[in-house]
């Protein structure tokens, strides 16, 4: 019994809820939803293939203790005009070489960005105009995973996955197996300002949803072999 929960509290990875706060934003912060991003000087702010602007959903600094990416800044971009789930497309057992750019069928590329910044040290001049820039707070729990080995399905940076499917695993087109970062629950709604055009197959006209508003597991190249190597699981 002893050794069995030993084991346990050893296999639970460091976790933080992310909580989003009801105060609008007046300053730029390294934590939000819209707001500024925090882009590397080499990364502009991701375009869709048909031109819009991508909105920032979101973006955190990922705590030191969350292993591989501890310290990185992560930010999540969609299309406004564009929302579909992800697909997958694989050679030889892996994503496709720059699968972060390749076609997404019917579309000609994806229309997400998830970046991975390691110098990002200043805002943009610009706010993201369409969402609601709210704060994010992260704070440690303990994610121990249930009896099928599932975390808690929640808004969170790390822990245990709590798949709504079979899990899914996936090799970066650099060789290095993808590692489990964030999750997003399903039908996670992002606040937007009033009067702004209404998203496709959105649940309202007040708020926006990412892929669908499928439960979404991020994927991260441990090696860091480019920004963008980053896959977006959807699952429901």
């Amino acid at each position: 019994m002893a050794e069995s929960s030993t084991w346990t509290m050893q296999a639970v990875s460091p976790a933080y809820t992310i909580e989003i706060g009801t105060e609008p934003l007046d300053r730029p912060t390294r934590n939000s939803v819209g707001g500024r991003p925090f882009l590397d000087d080499a990364d502009g702010w991701p375009e869709c293939f048909c031109g819009e602007r991508m909105a920032l959903f979101f973006q955190l600094d990922i705590p030191v203790d969350i292993r591989h990416f501890g310290g990185d800044h992560l930010l999540v971009f969609h299309c406004r005009a564009h929302n579909d789930a992800s697909d997958p497309e694989l050679t030889d057992g892996r994503l496709v070489p720059r699968y972060w750019d390749a076609p997404q069928p019917p579309y000609p590329r994806p229309f997400w960005r998830v970046l991975l910044q390691r110098h990002a040290a200043l805002p943009t001049a610009a706010a993201e105009p369409s969402l609601r820039a709210l704060p994010l707070t992260l704070r440690p729990f303990v994610d121990t995973p249930g009896p099928h080995g599932l975390g808690a399905r929640s808004f969170k940076v790390g822990g245990t996955p709590s798949w709504a499917q079979d899990p899914e695993h996936y090799s970066c087109a650099c060789g290095s197996d993808l590692v489990y970062l964030c999750q997003v629950p399903e039908s996670m709604d992002f606040a937007v300002h009033p009067g702004l055009p209404e998203q496709p197959y959105s649940v309202g006209a007040d708020t926006y949803n990412l892929f669908l508003g499928n439960e979404i597991y991020l994927l991260a190249c441990p090696d860091h072999c480019d920004p963008a190597a980053v896959w977006p699981v959807n699952q429901n």
